[in-house]
């Protein structure tokens, strides 16, 4: 009989779960990303997991570097019919989102890229160079007609790689060119680069910029939306913009019942303290893979607190995980959730948020003359 003694030191790692399609990730690929694992995408008959194979220990491999990868699409203007909210259409200058936002609705989209919504969400991200010239195509075609355009409705448009690609700011340029309304929604403090495109627009009414602020507390962002913007340089850009003339909207999205809905007040104050005149919330949406991804998160970053949260979140969705259905989806059903909308609705009043909403105009819009097209002889 012989006796076989491994002498490698240990690698930290629960070997129970090796090879089991359990681990899909590792600590050093989660390390500042928001999910804590990698689950395969929907639509993949495989699954992944690590084995150590005894070659080489798995806690030597990288941390997970960003990989950027080119998108081409035919359209830009995305189209939507949905009852809860306030625009028809929307671009989204880039998929996939390294915020890392764990709660993000739209981390299941990546399963149609092949890819996880886990950790590939927010490290294999798309770009879509071609995005101004499809816009200044579809606006000047003959049958558009003009309506509130948002950016942001999916993933980021200031996320990080926007310093590089600026993408967005090139979609911004395009709708200058048409005097086209549209409204931003951001995590990152970066759409103050745009200052000089976004004050002339909005003293014409064509713009709004909406920031979120799921937070005061900075240990809770850094884990939660781990690449974004921290809370006090979210509000600093909505001071800085509402000083420049811009409208802005504080969006508490998403209210994640017991764990941050005791800030709502606080978050709105802040705000209102900075200038904003416009306060929106939305309640916590865990579609398809998301809410694994988010329980994951929850269970080892708050584990004394999961089983109450999920238990509220429950309350607020109808006893399930997720509530899809227009008319619930976005602020939630029964007490709990109507003991939040109650409470957003009276520190509104009382802080005089929402008194006043700027509505975007659509009357300035005009198609000007593109390369190439023959001007009217009168």
């Amino acid at each position: 009989m012989v006796t076989v003694l491994d002498k490698r030191p240990p690698s930290g790692l629960d070997m129970g779960v090796m090879g089991t399609g359990k681990l899909t990730s590792l600590p050093q690929l989660e390390r500042g990303r928001g999910a804590k694992m990698n689950p395969a995408p929907r639509y993949d008959q495989r699954a992944t997991s690590f084995v150590d194979d005894g070659w080489q220990s798995l806690s030597e491999l990288p941390r997970l570097r960003t990989e950027v990868f080119t998108e081409t699409p035919k359209t830009i203007i995305a189209r939507n019919q949905s009852p809860d909210i306030s625009f028809d259409r929307s671009i989204n200058p880039y998929r996939g989102c390294e915020h890392g936002c764990v709660y993000c609705y739209a981390r299941p989209t990546h399963a149609y890229m092949g890819l996880s919504p886990g950790l590939d969400f927010e490290s294999k991200l798309f770009i879509k160079p071609n995005a101004a010239a499809l816009l200044r195509e579809e606006l000047s075609a003959t049958t558009y007609t003009p309506s509130t355009i948002a950016l942001g409705a999916n993933t980021d448009p200031y996320q990080p790689i926007e310093r590089d690609y600026r993408i967005t700011r090139s979609v911004i340029e395009v709708l200058k060119e048409f005097n086209h309304p549209f409204g931003i929604v951001t995590k990152s403090a970066n759409v103050l680069r745009d200052i000089d495109l976004l004050k002339p627009m909005a003293e014409q009414g064509l713009v709004k910029v909406a920031i979120s602020v799921t937070s005061l507390d900075a240990k809770l962002a850094r884990t939660m939306e781990p690449r974004a913007s921290v809370p006090t340089k979210r509000l600093a850009a909505l001071e800085i913009l509402s000083k420049a003339g811009i409208p802005t909207v504080v969006m508490i999205g998403p209210v994640i019942p017991g764990l941050n809905d005791n800030e709502i007040e606080n978050i709105l104050k802040a705000a209102r303290n900075a200038g904003v005149k416009e306060a929106g919330y939305t309640m916590l949406r865990l579609p398809l893979e998301v809410k694994d991804i988010f329980k994951d998160w929850l269970e080892k970053e708050y584990p004394d607190r999961a089983a109450k949260v999920m238990s509220l979140v429950k309350s607020v969705r109808g006893g399930r995980e997720n509530d899809p259905n227009f008319g619930t989806r976005m602020a939630g059903q029964g007490p709990y959730a109507w003991a939040i909308g109650r409470r957003f609705q009276l520190a509104c009043q009382r802080l005089g948020l929402n008194a006043n909403r700027v509505k975007l105009r659509a009357d300035l819009f005009h198609k000007p003359p593109q390369p190439g097209q023959q001007m009217a002889l009168l």
